[in-house]
C-alpha cells in the first residue's frame, strides 16, 4: 500500500458511492457537530458582553437564552419543511434559485459559504480554549495548536464522509452524555438547595459592574449568543448524503441535533444564573471557559471534569466537520449552475468534492492566522451569514409554497413565513450591534462573493456562446500548417521534435537563437546534419532563421518572430513544437529550465486562435 492510501485511504469506484451514504446515527456528528458544540461557546459569547453588568447581568441570560430557544424552534421545524420539499439537498441556496431567483440563490450561497469558513476557525479555536482552560501552560501555543487541528481534519475528511461520520461518533457520544449528566446533575443539585446551590469548585470571582443594563448590552449579547444556532441548515443542505429513504433519515437527524441543543442551552443558562458562574477576559492567562467553571462547580476537578473537558475539546474541533461536509456540496451545486469553477464538481479519490475542502481548509487557516486563534475574536464576525441563509430558504420556502397551492400549504407558509420574519430581524439585530466590532467584514465579503460568482457566471455563459456547435464540419479552405521549431542545440530531442515536424507541413521553419557570445551555432553544423539528409530522403528542406540577441534573451525573440509570421499569413495556421525534455522522477523538474512553459503560455495569452502549440516530449530512461 502506497503512502497516499495510507493516509487518506484507497481510491472508490464510482459505483461505491452507495456505501459511502450515512445513517441517523453517523448524521448527528457529520452534520450536527456545528449545531451542538456552540452550545459550549453561543452561551460564553453572550456572558462575554454582559461582562460590564457583573453579577447583575447573570440575571438577563437566561431570558436571553429563552428567547434564542424559541428561534431555534421556529428554525427548526421550516427546515424539517425544507427537508421534505427539496430532498435533493442545497439547503438555501436551492430553496433560493427555484423560488426567488439567481441572485438570491448566490446570496445565500455566499452567505454559507462565509458561514461555514468562520464555523471552521471558531470551532477550532473554541476547542484549543477548552484545552487552554484546564491547561493554562498551553497558553502561548494557541495559534499553533489551532493550525495542527485543522490539517488533522482536513485529511480525515478528505477519508470520505462515511469514514469521518463513523470516527467522530465516540467523541459526539460522550459530549453529549458528559454534558446532558452536568446539566441533569446541576439542575437537581440547585433544586434540593432551594436554588442556592455550594459550588464544589468556586467559580472565578464576578467583576464588579461598570455599566448599567440597557438595551444596546442586551441586544449585544443577545446577537453574540445567536452563533448557537450556526449549523441548523447543515442537515438540510446534505440530505443526500442519508441513506434512503433520505428525507426520513435527515429529519430525524436534525430532531435530535435540535432536542439536544435547546436542552444544553437552556441547561447552561439555568447554571450559569445559579452557581454565579460569568465569562471570564479570553486571550489572558486567566481566561476559564464557562463550561470549564461549571464542570468544576458542579462535579468539581476530578476525572469527570478531565473527562468531560477532554470531550468538549474534541467536539468543539471536530465541530468544523459539518463545515467540511457541506461547504464542497455547496460549491458543487453552485459549479454545476455554473457560477463557480466547474472543477468544484469533480470527486475526488474517496468520492468527496476535493477542491472545496482543501479551499475551506486554507481560507479557515488564513482566518485563524489573522485573528491569532483566539475565540472571541472571531466571534463579532459569526452569525451574520447564517441568519442571512436562513432568511433566505425561509422566504423562498414561503414562494414555494405560494406557488403548490396544495392541501396543507397555507399552514406551512404561514410557518415558514414566521421563520422568515423571526430570522430577518435577527440578521438585521446582528448586523448591527456586531457591525464595528467586526461584522463589517462579513457586510462587505457577502456582496463581494456575489459580485464573484456572477463574474464566474457571465465567463462560462460567454465561453458556451462562442463555442456553440458550428453545425456541419466545414472542409473548405483546408491548408497544411507553417510548423516553427525552436531549437537551441542540435541534438536527440530536437532531432526529435523535427522528425514530427516534417510529418505535419512541407513549410516547416527552424528558429535558432544566436547571442554574441554562443559557441554552439546550429548554422554551422546545419548543412551537414540536416540539408544533405533531407535532401537524400527526398523530403522538403526545412529552413532555419537564426535570430540574433544581443542581449541573450531567448523567449522574447521567438515570439516577436512567430507573430509576425501570423500576421504576414492572415490565412494560415501557425504551429508552434516546443521540444521538451521529461524526467521520470517530479523532483528532477526544477533541475532544468522551463523555457517550453513559459513560452507556450506567453504565446497562447498574445497569439489568435491561429497559433496552435504542439509539445513534443523526450523520456528520459
Amino acid at each position: 500500500m502506497s503512502l497516499i492510501d495510507t493516509i487518506l485511504g484507497r481510491r472508490l469506484a464510482s459505483n461505491e458511492a452507495g456505501e459511502q451514504r450515512i445513517g441517523t446515527a453517523a448524521g448527528v456528528p457529520t452534520f450536527g457537530l456545528d449545531a451542538l458544540s456552540s452550545a459550549a461557546y453561543g452561551p460564553e459569547a453572550a456572558l462575554t458582553v454582559l461582562l460590564p453588568l457583573g453579577a447583575a447581568g447573570l440575571t438577563f441570560i437566561l431570558p436571553i437564552t429563552v428567547a434564542i430557544t424559541i428561534l431555534l424552534a421556529i428554525i427548526y421545524v421550516s427546515y424539517r419543511q425544507t427537508i421534505a420539499a427539496y430532498p435533493n439537498g442545497g439547503g438555501s441556496y436551492t430553496v433560493a434559485r427555484e423560488n426567488l431567483g439567481t441572485n438570491a440563490s448566490l446570496l445565500a450561497a455566499a452567505a454559507l459559504m462565509t458561514d461555514y469558513v468562520l464555523n471552521v476557525a471558531v470551532g477550532i479555536s473554541a476547542g484549543i480554549g477548552a484545552l487552554i482552560s484546564a491547561v493554562p501552560a498551553l497558553q502561548p501555543y494557541t495559534l499553533m495548536l489551532c493550525l495542527v487541528t485543522l490539517i488533522l481534519l482536513t485529511f480525515v475528511n478528505m477519508r470520505g464522509i462515511g469514514e469521518a461520520g463513523t470516527l467522530f461518533m465516540l467523541p459526539t457520544c460522550a459530549f453529549i452524555l458528559s454534558l446532558c449528566t452536568i446539566v441533569f446533575w446541576g439542575v437537581l443539585a440547585t433544586i434540593s438547595s432551594g436554588g442556592h446551590p455550594h459550588p464544589v469548585v468556586s467559580p472565578a470571582p464576578l467583576a464588579k459592574a461598570t455599566e448599567a443594563a440597557g438595551a444596546w448590552v442586551l441586544l449585544r449579547a443577545f446577537a453574540s449568543g445567536c452563533t448557537a444556532m450556526t449549523g441548523v441548515e447543515a442537515v438540510s443542505n446534505g440530505v443526500q448524503a442519508f441513506r434512503e429513504p433520505v428525507v426520513p433519515a435527515a429529519r430525524r437527524t436534525l430532531t435530535i441535533i435540535i432536542a439536544i441543543l435547546m436542552v444544553l442551552l437552556l441547561g447552561i443558562a439555568y447554571l450559569a444564573h445559579a452557581y454565579h458562574i460569568g465569562a471570564t477576559e479570553p486571550g489572558t492567562s486567566q481566561y476559564q471557559s464557562v463550561l470549564s467553571q461549571l464542570i468544576g462547580a458542579v462535579a468539581g476537578r476530578g476525572i469527570f471534569y478531565w473527562v468531560s473537558i477532554a470531550s468538549i475539546l474534541l467536539v468543539l474541533c471536530l465541530s468544523a466537520n459539518t463545515s467540511f461536509a457541506d461547504f464542497p456540496r455547496l460549491c458543487r451545486a453552485v459549479a454545476e449552475d455554473g457560477y463557480l469553477p466547474r472543477s468544484f464538481s469533480n470527486q475526488g479519490r474517496r468520492l468527496v468534492y476535493s477542491e472545496g475542502i482543501w479551499l475551506l481548509a486554507i481560507l479557515s487557516g488564513v482566518l485563524l492566522l489573522v485573528f491569532d486563534g483566539v475565540t472571541n475574536r472571531l466571534i463579532p464576525l459569526f452569525a451574520v451569514g447564517a441568519f442571512l441563509a436562513f432568511t433566505l430558504s425561509q422566504s423562498g420556502m414561503v414562494a414555494h409554497w405560494w406557488k403548490k397551492q396544495e392541501r396543507g400549504a397555507r399552514a406551512s407558509m404561514a410557518v415558514n413565513g414566521l421563520g422568515a420574519t423571526a430570522t430577518a430581524v435577527t440578521v438585521v439585530v446582528v448586523a448591527s450591534v456586531k457591525f464595528m466590532a467586526g461584522a463589517w467584514i462579513v457586510v462587505l465579503l457577502v456582496p463581494s462573493l456575489v459580485v464573484l460568482m456572477l463574474a464566474v457566471g457571465r465567463h462560462y455563459r460567454k465561453i458556451e456562446r462562442q463555442i456553440a456547435s458550428p453545425g456541419n464540419l466545414k472542409l473548405d479552405n483546408l491548408q497544411e500548417p507553417i510548423v516553427i521549431v525552436p531549437i537551441i542545440d542540435w541534438s536527440s530531442i530536437a532531432e526529435n521534435a523535427l522528425r514530427f515536424a516534417m510529418t505535419l507541413s512541407r513549410e516547416v521553419e527552424v528558429l535558432h537563437i544566436e547571442s554574441e557570445d554562443s559557441t554552439n551555432s546550429l548554422k554551422r553544423i546545419w548543412p551537414s546534419r540536416v540539408e544533405e539528409p533531407a535532401r537524400e530522403a527526398k523530403q522538403t528542406v526545412p529552413r532555419l532563421t537564426v535570430l540574433k540577441s544581443p542581449f541573450r534573451f531567448v523567449v522574447q525573440p521567438i515570439i516577436d518572430h512567430v507573430l509576425e509570421i501570423e500576421r504576414k499569413n492572415p490565412d494560415r495556421t501557425i504551429a508552434v513544437l516546443l521540444p521538451e525534455l521529461v524526467d521520470p522522477q517530479w523532483y528532477q523538474y526544477f533541475l532544468h529550465k522551463q523555457r517550453a512553459q513559459i513560452l507556450a503560455a506567453r504565446l497562447l495569452t498574445q497569439g489568435t486562435h491561429r497559433i496552435v502549440i504542439v509539445t513534443v516530449p523526450w523520456y528520459l530512461r
